[in-house]
């Protein structure tokens, strides 16, 4: 793997993967529900999209805690750019 069609291709099929595992049968994302529990717990007011950008953030900070490329967290962050997207879009 080493273009950009190629990992947004991978980001594809985890996001398949990982909406099987952890998002409800009519489609809402998990990240709806991790945000409600924060703003509940700390009178937060984060967004769904707010949720995705802080786990592109932390992806991001792993790839730079390392000298050497570390691919999972490269495609990781790449879905949760479409993740947050759609978000942001539906709002």
């Amino acid at each position: 793997m080493s273009d950009a069609i190629s990992y947004l291709e991978r980001a594809e099929e985890l996001l398949g993967e990982r909406g099987k595992s952890y998002d409800t049968t009519d489609g809402q994302r998990y990240m709806i529900n991790a945000v409600t529990a924060y703003n509940a717990i700390t009178g937060g007011k984060l967004t769904e999209g707010d949720g995705w950008l802080f786990m592109q953030i932390v992806k991001d900070a792993r790839q730079w805690q390392r000298p050497e490329f570390h691919k999972d967290s490269a495609i990781d962050c790449v879905a949760y750019a479409a993740l947050k997207a759609e978000a942001l879009g539906a709002a």
